[in-house]
């Protein structure tokens, strides 16, 4: 469940169309064995007329929806966005010689596709799965969290296993509440191990929201399940939980699109080597590092 899902995209009745010069934060994929160095600027991108690519390049700018309220990925203070997911598409939008103009939908009209044009991708640290797959299309992942459970002060819990029984919150249509019912699956990459016996789950807006209401006094849960750059952060920020036990899975995130849009044949076989990239010449690792303080952009951690 820790290695990378395999993409694949067919383009079809093609055109290539040149743009102009590539931008400055452009550079070049690395060679794979056996291939070739795929595009990464939007000159050498092959477009589909009326694709999302060719959407993209004559609007000059890259809808893409977020959280406002998800630090350290991504969050909006006084106006302006900032995070980990905010670096990530920034630099995507960079790369491709376009501006960013940000949409901030609830998850789950993300994750349930039909996105009807109102933003041409998703940065939003989204888990690749099955049944998500259905209605997006994916990057190869940007970066892999752990899922790490926590507990209020005000519980006493210090154990996964003290936790048997209790209520345990997590966002809405998130990976972590699938995990917490058991229907969690990366498809090719398999299942996590289950939760604990007796859990019982339940789920507000965001994730964050979970953390934030103990801070306001309610504990009518005791658990919370989210990213571990998310609990840490909550922490950090003097929210009234312990971090209980290890981590209980890694995920795999990525860049979404809608399959329902224009064409996104050309957007993602632009993208995939882009992200691929920014791997590999230490962009990624930097946004990691500066927001998380290590290094989560490898499936090895």
């Amino acid at each position: 469940m820790r290695r990378q899902l395999p993409l694949v995209v067919a383009l079809t009745a093609a055109a290539t169309i040149v743009f102009g010069c590539a931008s400055p934060g452009s550079s070049t994929a690395p060679t794979t064995a056996g291939g070739t160095t795929g595009p990464t600027t939007a000159a050498e991108a092959t477009v589909i007329p009326g694709g999302l690519l060719d959407k993209i390049k004559k609007a000059g700018k890259i809808v893409v929806s977020t959280d406002p309220a998800y630090p350290p990925q991504s969050e909006q203070v006084n106006g302006v966005f900032q995070g980990f997911d905010i670096d990530v598409a920034t630099e995507v939008a960079k790369r491709l010689g376009v501006t960013v103009e940000w949409q901030t939908p609830e998850w789950t009209a993300i994750t349930a596709g039909s996105w009807g044009g109102r933003w041409d991708m998703s940065v939003g640290s989204m888990t690749i799965t099955p049944d998500r797959a259905k209605v997006l299309d994916f990057s190869p992942p940007y970066y892999y969290t752990p899922a790490q459970m926590a507990a209020s002060t005000h519980s006493g819990v210090t154990t996964i296993d003290g936790l048997t029984g209790k209520t345990v919150c997590a966002g809405e249509g998130t990976t972590y509440y699938q995990w917490l019912t058991g229907t969690l699956d990366f498809g090719p990459g398999g299942k996590p191990a289950p939760p604990p016996a007796g859990i019982t789950a339940t789920t507000l807006p965001s994730d964050r929201d979970c953390a934030v209401q103990w801070q306001q006094g309610r504990f009518d849960f005791d658990g919370w399940l989210s990213s571990i750059t998310t609990v840490e952060g909550a922490i950090k920020d003097g929210l009234p939980l312990v971090k209980v036990g290890d981590p209980v899975y890694l995920e795999p995130l990525a860049i979404a699109v809608d399959k329902s849009g224009p064409n996104d044949a050309d957007f993602i076989a632009w993208l995939k080597p882009t992200i691929e990239a920014m791997r590999a010449d230490g962009t990624l690792k930097a946004f990691s590092q500066k927001w998380f303080k290590a290094d989560f952009t490898t499936s090895t951690q």
